[in-house]
């Protein structure tokens, strides 16, 4: 064992405070033989009857216990609060910075060695990384894991990306209001998280990359069994953390660490909400990151997972090919192998032995890819003198240069007042931008990214959503779904000009990073 336990600091002294403390933790019926010695695990428990995606961790916290009890540690588990996109208003985003004090506070303030991480929805993620981070006792992550594909009219559809479209479909008359009740009740199938590339899979899959999760475990579907063995491996590892006195958080989340998640980022085409996350976990390690080393690292890095909404799969076809583990051994020559991981391993080592995956159409090889560049593209313009995010592989080929009429929106109030009405001054070669929708016009930055296509347009052109007009929005840190799709620019500043309704333009050109007016 690497030096004194932390834990001892509350249940080793012969003193007052010694009593005190480990008299309380017998009134748990825990006895002195229960911790004379071992590691103490915090589980932190993201659970909750508020967030769907998280129903099932009473079960995996059950499963890090066991495996924490065999390797010979305490587990002792607490609870935070806990955030879910579908019932939180105005957004998650506003309480991530306060979950990821809840997460740190609890962590610093109690007898811990080390501490394992249950989270799942988008935002519980990060906001747990965060949190442990800044504590910087070790740490190891265990996600939840996307749930099962839903089945609607004889296909496997996800939960975001597909509601969308079918919600769009609704607003033509492509389907009735009946089928639509059909959807509602097929689209959830089970426990865990979107079943497509978004927020959520995004950011489990990148606790792979960066190291703060055993390999292999980010994309294990929700209700497999093996999801629970993961976890219990989960325990076992962060008793020998506890013991060994790490790594440590500090210790692998370094400057190549962030590299190898923003080139699998890239790689995956994930959620544009990422690089908010990252740049926040960045800054709690003090890793001098930006926007310009997003895209650097996509210019350099091809598109290889097939996987919605940028492509055709769910995210369990992901895992059934091999996992993130296929995917970052196929990314070798773009990362740093020799980064470090919870596993105790190299990022090379942990991801080593494995062939080719069994279907190639669901991870294309690094000479065969999808998309010569990544996922997400930084753009600047006068619209967004200090960056802007598109998702061009979720994006319509023929917008990646267009220019167009602006129809501004003022707020979503105005959106909805006005995108259906019959007089909107709207042509299939406008660009719809939406203002004052940021952290504090909206406020909290809520994914409001999805306008829907004017009523006027719809029905007559067969129009399909996010396939056909360009979306642009004025916020200070514009945010999507990460199960959005379609051509849309999301701002992280706010602009020095404003785009202003009548005869301006709004101009998109990926082909010299442009995006203006």
């Amino acid at each position: 064992m690497s030096g004194t336990l932390r834990s001892a600091r509350w249940f080793g002294t012969h003193d007052v405070a010694g009593l005190i403390h480990r008299s309380y933790l017998r009134s748990e019926g825990i006895t002195q033989e229960a911790i004379e010695g071992r590691p103490v695990i915090g589980v932190c428990n993201s659970w909750s009857e508020l967030v769907n995606c998280n129903i099932h961790f009473r079960g995996l916290a059950a499963a890090v216990k066991r495996g924490v009890l065999q390797a010979g540690g305490l587990p002792l588990e607490f609870p935070t609060i806990s955030l879910g996109e579908p019932f939180m208003k105005p957004t998650t985003m506003m309480f991530r910075n306060l979950m990821a004090m809840d997460v740190e506070e609890s962590i610093r303030a109690n007898p811990m060695d080390a501490v394992v991480l249950i989270g799942g929805c988008d935002k519980t993620v990060p906001a747990q990384l965060m949190g442990a981070t800044s504590v910087d006792i070790p740490a190891i992550m265990i996600t939840g894991g996307p749930a099962q594909p839903a089945v609607f009219r004889g296909e496997q559809i996800s939960n975001g990306t597909d509601l969308w479209r079918y919600t769009a479909d609704l607003r033509a008359g492509r389907i009735s209001a009946a089928e639509y009740d059909e959807l509602e009740a097929a689209m959830v199938p089970s426990a865990g998280h979107c079943q497509e590339m978004g927020t959520a899979s995004t950011m489990t899959s990148l606790v792979e990359a960066l190291g703060m999760a055993l390999p292999g475990t980010a994309a294990i579907p929700a209700v497999d069994a093996r999801r629970a063995a993961a976890a219990e491996a989960t325990g076992r590892r962060a008793v020998e953390l506890a013991r060994d006195g790490g790594p440590r958080p500090s210790q692998i989340l370094t400057a190549a660490a962030f590299d190898n998640a923003i080139t699998l980022l890239m790689a995956l085409a994930g959620s544009t909400n990422a690089v908010l996350h990252l740049l926040a976990l960045a800054g709690r390690v003090g890793v001098d990151l930006g926007l310009d080393r997003f895209d650097q690292i996509s210019r350099r890095t091809p598109v290889l997972a097939n996987v919605r909404p940028s492509g055709e799969h769910l995210v369990e076809d992901l895992f059934h090919a091999g996992g993130v583990p296929v995917v970052l051994r196929e990314l070798l020559p773009l990362l740093d192998g020799e980064a470090l991981s919870v596993s105790g391993h190299s990022l090379a080592e942990n991801v080593a032995g494995g062939g080719d995956p069994p279907d190639r159409s669901v991870v294309a090889s690094l000479e065969q890819p999808l998309a010569v560049e990544g996922g997400i593209a930084v753009l600047r313009g006068s619209l967004a003198p200090d960056g802007a995010l598109i998702k061009r592989s979720a994006a319509s080929p023929d917008l990646m240069r267009h220019r167009g009429p602006a129809v501004v929106f003022e707020d979503v109030y105005d959106l909805a007042e006005r995108v259906d009405d019959p007089h909107l001054e709207v042509t299939p070669d406008s660009v719809l931008v939406l203002r004052n929708s940021g952290p504090r016009g909206a406020p909290g930055m809520p994914e409001w990214g999805q306008l829907p296509i004017p009523a006027k347009l719809a029905p007559r052109r067969g129009f399909r959503h996010g396939a056909d007009l360009g979306r642009p929005h004025e916020r200070h840190i514009l945010r999507n779904g990460g199960a959005a799709c379609g051509t849309r620019v999301v701002r992280r500043r706010p602009a020095r000009g404003r785009a202003q309704r009548g005869s301006d333009c709004a101009r998109r050109r990926r082909a010299d990073d442009r995006a203006g007016a």
